[in-house]
């Protein structure tokens, strides 16, 4: 059996107190009492509540990003996995978006966080250890424009099923990136 980390029991804690509470008014003491940590081993794991929260979804967004390239894993799979998981997440992150300093602080983390994840699997695929400018632009183009749309389905604005917005995701993929991931 597996055992949380600290972090995780962090994370898991700040998530129960977000279901209920906006996230800019969810405090380290709120947190910590929450869960049963002290003080000292919060700080001690992350800076503030907002390193929490970007360990938090980075880790969550890994786990996923990480089956890319495995023997039978397509990146239509990763697609269908990601919008299942910010599907359930929802209210969650609805809340991330409204409250954690703005809705572009916590969209602009994102976005970095696909980039730096969706370059890796591209780097991975293509056995080089930077991509060239053109791949790049592609890459920070599909990552800026899909963690848009992402976050807009997140707000409401797009009533679709999670099958759906991966399919939309799929067909967004720019063709020069289709070698690598399709």
């Amino acid at each position: 059996m597996k055992r949380k980390t600290a972090r995780e029991m962090l994370a898991e804690s700040f998530r129960e107190l977000a279901e209920s509470k906006p996230v800019d008014k969810i405090t380290v003491p709120n947190i910590i009492e929450n869960c049963g940590y002290s003080k000292t081993t919060f700080y001690r794991l992350f800076k503030d509540k907002y390193d929490l929260i970007a360990w938090d979804y980075a880790k969550r967004q890994k786990e996923i990003m990480d089956q890319v390239g495995n023997a039978g894993y397509e990146w239509k799979t990763t697609l269908l996995e990601g919008a299942f998981l910010f599907n359930d997440q929802r209210d969650y992150l609805k809340n991330l978006l409204l409250h954690t300093s703005g809705y572009d602080s916590f969209s602009r983390y994102m976005k970095e966080l696909h980039f730096d994840s969706l370059s890796k699997c591209v780097l991975d695929v293509s056995g080089e250890t930077e991509l060239d400018v053109k791949t790049e632009m592609y890459v920070r183009t599909y990552c800026q424009g899909t963690v848009d749309l992402i976050c807009d389905w997140i707000m409401g604005t797009y009533q679709v099923t999670p099958e759906e917005l991966a399919e939309v995701l799929e067909n967004c993929l720019p063709v020069p990136l289709h070698k690598y991931l399709l």
